[in-house]
Parts: C-alpha cells; sequence; structure tokens
C-alpha cells in the first residue's frame, strides 16, 4: 500500500473517511445535479449541509474539539472593505479585444504580394537531451547548403525561449531546403519564418513548423528604424561539398 492510499490523519478511522468519502460522492451523482437543476434546492440544501457536517466532524476529528476547523470550502475569510474594482464583474460584458494581426483592421484591400519575402530563417531548437541531433542537423546542413549559418546559442536569445541555432537561406532555396528539413528535423523542433520589413509578423503570423511548435516571444519586436536595411540580409558563410539527396 501506498502512502497514498493510507488515510490522511492517524486518529480518524478508515470507517470515518468512507462515509464522508460517501456523502460527498452523493452530492455530486450525476442524478442528484439532475435534481439541483430541476428546482430541488431544499433537498440539494440538506445534502450540502450534510455533507458540510461531514466536513467539519473530520475536522474536529483531526484538529480536536478544542481547536477551530478551518473555513469550509463555501467560507472564504476576506478582510473588510470592498474591492476597488467594484461589485458583481460577473456581470460585466465580454468586449471583443484589439486585432494585433498586421492589416487586420480595417480587412486590406488586396493580397500582400509574395516578392515582400526576401529571404528565410530556419530556427533550429534543441535542449542538453538532444543536442546531439542539433549538432548533426548543423553538420548535414553546412555540408549540403550555401547558407548563412549563425553561432550557437546555449541560452534563450531574441524571441527564442530555448536554445537554437539558425540558418539564413534564399528563396530560390526554399523548394529544396524546406522539404529536406522536414525530412531530416531529427524529431527537434524547427520554425522556419520569412524575412520581410515586419520582423514581428513573420516570427509570429508568418511562419511554417517543422515536426512541433512551440512558444515564440515577439515582445518588443518593432520594424527597423531609421539608417537600418528595411529587411535583414542573407550572407552566405557555408562552403557545401555534396548534394542534397534525391
Amino acid at each position: 500500500m501506498s502512502k497514498y492510499d493510507q488515510p490522511q490523519a492517524e486518529n480518524v478511522s478508515p470507517t470515518a473517511l468512507d462515509d464522508i468519502d460517501r456523502e460527498w460522492a452523493n452530492l455530486l451523482s450525476p442524478g442528484r445535479r439532475q435534481l439541483l437543476g430541476r428546482g430541488g434546492l431544499l433537498a440539494g440544501g440538506g445534502l450540502l449541509a450534510s455533507a458540510l457536517g461531514a466536513g467539519k466532524a473530520l475536522a474536529q476529528a483531526v484538529h480536536g474539539d478544542g481547536a477551530a476547523p478551518p473555513p469550509g470550502p463555501f467560507e472564504v475569510p476576506h478582510l473588510p472593505g470592498h474591492s476597488p474594482w467594484g461589485e458583481h464583474h460577473e456581470l460585466e460584458a465580454t468586449t471583443r479585444p484589439p486585432g494585433f494581426r498586421p492589416n487586420e483592421d480595417p480587412l486590406p484591400s488586396k493580397p500582400r504580394p509574395y516578392t515582400d519575402i526576401k529571404s528565410y530563417h530556419a530556427h533550429i531548437y534543441f535542449n542538453e537531451d538532444n543536442y546531439q541531433k542539433a549538432a548533426l542537423l548543423r553538420k548535414w546542413s553546412a555540408e549540403r547548403f550555401r547558407v548563412e549559418m549563425g553561432h550557437w546559442n546555449t541560452k534563450p536569445v531574441g524571441p527564442h525561449v530555448t536554445p537554437s541555432f539558425y540558418f539564413g537561406f534564399s528563396n530560390e532555396q526554399l523548394p529544396v531546403i524546406v522539404p529536406w528539413l522536414q525530412l531530416n528535423n531529427l524529431d527537434l523542433t524547427i520554425l522556419i519564418h520569412p524575412n520581410t520589413d515586419d520582423p514581428r509578423s513573420d516570427h509570429l503570423y508568418y511562419a511554417l513548423w517543422v515536426n512541433r511548435a512551440q512558444p515564440v516571444n515577439a515582445f518588443g519586436m518593432k520594424k527597423p528604424g531609421k539608417g537600418q536595411p528595411a529587411v535583414e540580409q542573407i550572407y552566405p558563410n557555408t562552403h557545401p561539398t555534396l548534394k542534397p539527396e534525391v
């Protein structure tokens, strides 16, 4: 018998605990809920009082007759006074929050041209248990593709909430690199996003996920300021020696 199968109080018999459990089971049974729903409040109130009485009996058995029992399940202690938010907020109307997606409000008059995408990033996420898979995928990628390979990030960096590395690639490579990553992800999570003039939307709304998705912290991401390139540039730094498998 595990510790979770034993009575929680040494001075309370298993029979008493069974009686208390039975009271709550009766109160919460589907038949009793239907009775309460049809207006059987008196019967329901009797059951509730019985269950609360059983709870107090258990408290007295545990704490002794001289100790004050803790508040019951419906007795919430509170300080005197009133909430600064007012009363009866359960009646407050639910309003539609403002939209945060680009061009959502008002609706755009025409689609955005796909030529706004200038390049792509692939972010490969890993942890202390599967970093060897990430190292192998990084090696395979550099051997086969002319891309801009970034450093190892062994801690969360920017919007990425786990360790990762990335490589950037051109639009022309998209039809090859995306299916290659889909088939060779090694059970790692991969974020593929375009590079436009809106990095926040690139990471949150224009993204593709390989294998599974995970949170992205885009708080504070803004469009480039004055004097900065409108879209992040890609500068390939790998020297592949193999061709992708066909």
